[in-house]
């Protein structure tokens, strides 16, 4: 083999060699299988029902001073504006929440949901836990009995006065349950609603009602006529029943939603939003 046949078959070879390297690292840097078709930028994205939307449901209707005027989307009201301060948190705008309605008790049965969270003044309790998430607790509050001027009711100062009236409370919550313990069964009411327990006060057919503290002192001065608020129940006097968002069970959202409601207990929001809608409801006996 001549000198310059020996120089280009060198070259070919190098050549060949070049190649081979540049196939072998674009195979390696390559995508495959679903991260092919990954879109840039979406690492960190909260996991939703709806992508760049966050959906929180409430109770239908919602009361004062939890959601005024019936319209969570306003911000207006206790558990508005903190459900508003809590997306903020988040990193979603007022224009990416959307507001829908559930019941309460359809809220904490297991099961897939369609909303990212819920709040409606649920309490977190052991038995819950096992059909949904909860997030850090933005409120504490007790329950308390509320009744009309005119009613047996009204001049009660202690349980046992309470014992022997029809009382009337809403099924599956908290003030069922500490109803339950301190009054009894056997004149306890059971309805499926607080407006059906509050219609039954009106009508006559319960003495009083079982409701959490601000919800008794908004019937007492908006809804009733001559309403009062008789007092706080003792068991829910001490450390008070949490108040929390309810999440589907095992929800990837759960751990930044008991972030944000953290960051806003810290820095003072949780306590300035007290103030402005549940201010005075601490004004209540606690009933011996």
């Amino acid at each position: 083999m001549t000198a310059s046949a020996r120089l280009r078959r060198a070259a070919a070879l190098t050549a060949v060699a070049a190649a081979t390297v540049v196939s072998l690292t674009a195979c390696a840097f390559a995508p495959t299988g679903s991260d092919a078709g990954a879109a840039p930028g979406t690492e960190g994205a909260l996991q939703t029902v709806t992508a760049g939307k966050l959906t929180i449901a409430t109770g239908e209707p919602a009361f004062s001073p939890w959601v005024e005027n019936d319209d969570p989307a306003s911000g207006e009201g206790f558990e508005a504006a903190v459900a508003d301060a809590v997306a903020t948190q988040l990193g979603f705008s007022e224009d990416d929440v959307v507001w829908v309605r559930t019941t309460f008790d359809s809220a904490i049965a297991p099961g897939p949901k369609d909303w990212d969270l819920n709040v409606q003044q649920f309490s977190i309790t052991d038995e819950r836990k096992q059909a949904v998430d909860f997030s850090s607790p933005y409120y504490t509050t007790t329950q308390a009995v509320v009744t009309t001027g005119s009613s047996p009711a009204a001049s009660a100062t202690t349980v046992a006065e309470l014992k022997g009236i029809p009382v009337g409370v809403m099924s599956a919550t908290t003030s069922y349950s500490v109803a339950e313990d301190q009054l009894g069964t056997a004149n306890l009411s059971v309805y499926s609603s607080n407006d059906d327990a509050v219609a039954a006060l009106q009508a006559g057919q319960v003495d009083a009602i079982v409701v959490d503290l601000p919800t008794a002192f908004y019937l007492a001065g908006a809804v009733l006529d001559d309403g009062k608020v008789v007092g706080q129940l003792p068991d829910s006097s001490v450390g008070g029943d949490e108040l929390a968002f309810v999440l589907p069970k095992g929800s990837a959202l759960t751990t930044a939603v008991s972030e944000a409601v953290d960051a806003l207990r810290a820095d003072g929001t949780l306590d300035e939003l007290q103030q402005k809608w549940l201010a005075g409801t601490a004004a209540a006996p606690v009933l011996k």
